[in-house]
């Protein structure tokens, strides 16, 4: 435990919500709900407008449409959350080496490290003027909390928000923490705080009270010593600046169990090429091929395929994956899947026999393969996978954007042509998710409103305009194509007839 409040943690205020409503003006004020728009898509996040409805993060989207009927929902665009990430991050590498973030929206600062900080007057100035740069460059509020310990800075920031600061001065955690509720500590999730709860213990104070045997009798030897230091205040972990990935790995939930198994074939393949794509993104190759299956009857199946080296080939990924579906009874249905890699290496070994590995016997020529089945409970649940990849489908498809066609030329691959149809087949609808970039070639850039029946809407605005106007389009308009997000502050204004 530090003597001054030098441990800084920022948290961005409902952060994928505030991008969208800075990225269009006519959200701002208004209850914003991000996350898959299918019947089994869940929040990512709320704005503090729909929050008030009682919409929070992890609820299932059909919930969250109950509660707030005149939200809008949007789906998530995480390249553009990236982008701001980048920016936030940056200015906090400007204070210190010793930058250790925990997601897009939220990091630890060590003050000390980086010369800017040694006492409490230093700390607010600096977590007064961070706030200031992250407005100035990106348009958004975020949230500080200040304090000698990692776990005091966090519970700062969360009752500084929204777009506040506050700093615990050392000496005065334990006053501060006593009428909290124990679901304040990091680490009490629902279960844990029921638990305590039917004890008589609600309160940070009366966990402090209870003694360290108690709360190891309650809840084992080493959640109940961690309890009781965190209810102490006691935490004395330093800031890391590097946290090493241990997976990539990405995952759809479909609106519509699936049954084809040829459609749930292209769909593996698909997940296949976008987990690479994540993988290369990061710098990283990996070693552990992994397959998610989530049935109709929510048990979950993971089956693993360890190769001799990392690899970032999307070929290699592929037939892994195919080669573990192999393996799985589908037959009731599915409604996830997803593939991840582990084992993660920042080089790659190129493997010649890498994708004659389905000929080996399990286990040889070292390789390996393990089977896991899972009960959850929780529909449309994820777990295990990045939180950029949780919301499920972006486009609420009905299940997915492969369709049966383009699925058999892919499983097909290297191994011939599929032969051509007597007649063409009619092209694809152009599908226009609520919240995605779209530009006119008269109107210029815009974001989708909705669409349905042949029809597409679009309001046209951007960062830093008044609100827009509404027109609406067929779906299929060559005029009308989607586009990359404009990014929040300098891009300039362009403006339509």
């Amino acid at each position: 435990m530090r003597a001054a409040p030098t441990i800084l943690h920022l948290d961005m205020d409902a952060f994928y919500a505030s991008v969208e409503q800075a990225s269009k003006p006519s959200l701002r004020g208004k209850a914003v709900i991000v996350g898959g728009l299918g019947p089994r898509g869940v929040v990512a996040t709320a704005s503090y407008e729909a929050r008030r409805f009682g919409v929070h993060s992890a609820m299932p989207m059909g919930q969250a449409r109950r509660l707030c009927p005149n939200g809008a929902y949007l789906i998530p665009r995480f390249s553009l959350y990236r982008q701001v990430s980048d920016v936030v991050m940056a200015l906090l590498r400007e204070l210190s080496p010793l930058v250790e973030p925990l997601s897009l929206d939220e990091a630890f600062v060590d003050l000390e490290a980086g010369g800017v900080a040694f006492d409490s007057r230093g700390a607010r100035e600096t977590g007064e003027r961070l706030r200031a740069d992250i407005r100035a460059a990106t348009g958004l509020s975020g949230s500080v909390g200040l304090a000698g310990s990692k776990m005091l800075a966090k519970v700062a920031s969360e009752e500084a928000k929204p777009a506040g600061l506050l700093l615990i001065e050392p000496g005065t955690e334990r006053e501060l923490l006593a009428p909290m509720s124990v679901r304040t500590l990091p680490g009490v999730g629902p279960a844990t705080g029921e638990h305590l709860r039917r004890a008589g213990i609600t309160t940070v104070g009366e966990l402090a009270e209870a003694g360290e045997d108690e709360l190891v009798r309650m809840v084992g030897r080493s959640a109940g010593a961690g309890l009781y230091r965190m209810a102490l205040g006691l935490d004395d972990r330093p800031v890391v600046a590097e946290r090493d990935a241990k997976s990539v790995s990405v995952e759809d939930t479909f609106d519509v169990d699936l049954h084809d198994r040829v459609r749930i074939r292209g769909e593996v393949q698909r997940l296949a090429d976008r987990c690479v794509r994540r993988l290369r993104h990061s710098g990283h190759s990996g070693r552990t091929i992994v397959l998610k299956v989530r049935r109709y009857d929510f048990s979950t199946l993971t089956r693993s395929e360890t190769l001799r080296g990392p690899t970032d080939d999307p070929a290699v990924v592929r037939e892994a994956a195919a080669r573990l579906l192999e393996g799985v009874d589908t037959t009731g249905g599915v409604r996830l899947l997803g593939v991840g890699v582990s084992g993660l290496a920042d080089y790659t070994q190129e493997d010649l026999f890498a994708q004659s590995l389905a000929a080996e016997p399990d286990g040889a020529d070292g390789s390996d393969r393990t089977d896991r089945t899972d009960r959850t409970d929780g529909a449309g649940g994820t777990g295990g996978v990045d939180a950029a990849d949780r919301t499920g489908r972006a486009d609420g498809a009905g299940g997915g954007a492969v369709t049966s066609g383009a699925a058999e030329a892919e499983a097909e691959g290297a191994h011939g042509v599929a032969e051509p149809s007597a007649e063409p087949e009619p092209a694809p609808e152009r599908r226009w998710a609520a919240g995605s970039d779209v530009r006119h070639a008269v109107y210029g850039p815009g974001w989708v409103q909705g669409s349905g029946v042949g029809r597409v809407t679009v309001r046209f605005e951007q960062p830093g305009s008044e609100p827009g106007r509404v027109r609406t389009f067929r779906v299929d308009d060559p005029e009308l194509e989607p586009s990359d997000p404009l990014p929040l502050v300098g891009h300039g204004t362009e403006s339509g007839p």
